[in-house]
């Protein structure tokens, strides 16, 4: 079985490759800068979303699509993608989404969405999994955390179920290798849910320090990142995640991941003191 992974240079991408090595894979790096994959040991391709030239996958059987970064067309980008391989003859599309799918109410899920629509339309096999949130998205914001003892969000006492990008990588690899996985669709995160409070405690903790969890308005969450610097629609997506997040967005207590990886999922305390 020949299996490419898209975006093979990100972080998630990454790891996908190592895990699809680490049980005898020998997966196809796709990434818009080839030479910044030279280090994976794989075989490189040059594939970038905005063209998808389906020479660039020739021969592939299984395309693990994972979700563009770039936040101005990236059901345009996706379905670009889905057209080449359907094109070049791929058998399945692996697609990393986001936690319950249509029925999430945030701003970030309209994108998967409107992905999963068209994985749907393309007539292709499709492998869903829909990610929970990484608790990577937490850590690099840490030393600022610590400095000033506080972490800021809007998701009041809202239960968060997030897994390490190791634990999501681990069951692209899963999945992608397993033709019985094809046509379903998972629901993954993390074993344990977690409060800000929580995550602020597991900070303190491994800091030696005392740090708090801030929840406040999202209006006024938005206007703190707006003036940490990001970009006033990003500011605004972040604000109403954290916010859902508190209605219950993030939240799913299946464990369906940690049973497909055959291990629990990776303690929050753990990713934290590694970022630290």
């Amino acid at each position: 079985m020949t299996i490419a992974v898209t975006a093979a240079t990100g972080h998630l991408g990454r790891l996908a490759i190592a895990a699809l090595k680490a049980r005898g894979a020998q997966p196809i790096a796709l990434a818009r800068s080839p030479e910044k994959a030279a280090d994976l040991g794989v075989e490189t391709r040059a594939f970038d979303y905005t063209t998808a030239d389906p020479a660039a996958l020739k021969g592939v059987e299984t395309l693990v699509l994972i979700s563009s970064n770039d936040f101005n067309d990236r059901v345009g980008q996706h379905r670009k993608a889905i057209s080449a391989a359907k094109a070049a003859g791929v058998k399945r599309i692996l697609y990393t989404s986001i936690l319950k799918g249509e029925a999430n109410p945030m701003i970030l899920a309209q994108d998967h969405i409107g992905t999963e629509a068209a994985l749907r339309d393309s007539g292709l096999v499709a492998t869903i999994l829909r990610n929970g949130w990484y608790t990577e998205n937490y850590t690099g914001a840490l030393g600022a955390a610590v400095q000033h003892g506080s972490i800021i969000g809007a998701a009041g006492e809202g239960r968060v179920n997030s897994a390490a990008r190791k634990d999501y990588a681990e069951a692209i690899a899963v999945t992608a290798l397993d033709a019985a996985h094809a046509g379903k669709t998972y629901e993954l995160a993390g074993d344990v849910a977690h409060t800000g409070a929580d995550l602020a405690a597991a900070v303190a903790k491994a800091a030696g320090k005392p740090v708090a969890y801030v929840s406040m308005p999202q209006a006024d969450y938005a206007q703190a990142l707006l003036g940490f610097g990001l970009p006033e629609g990003f500011a605004a997506v972040l604000a109403d995640s954290d916010a859902q997040a508190g209605k219950g967005a993030l939240a799913d207590d299946s464990r369906t991941l940690s049973r497909l990886i055959g291990r629990p999922t990776t303690p929050i305390a753990e990713t934290i003191a590694a970022a630290l």
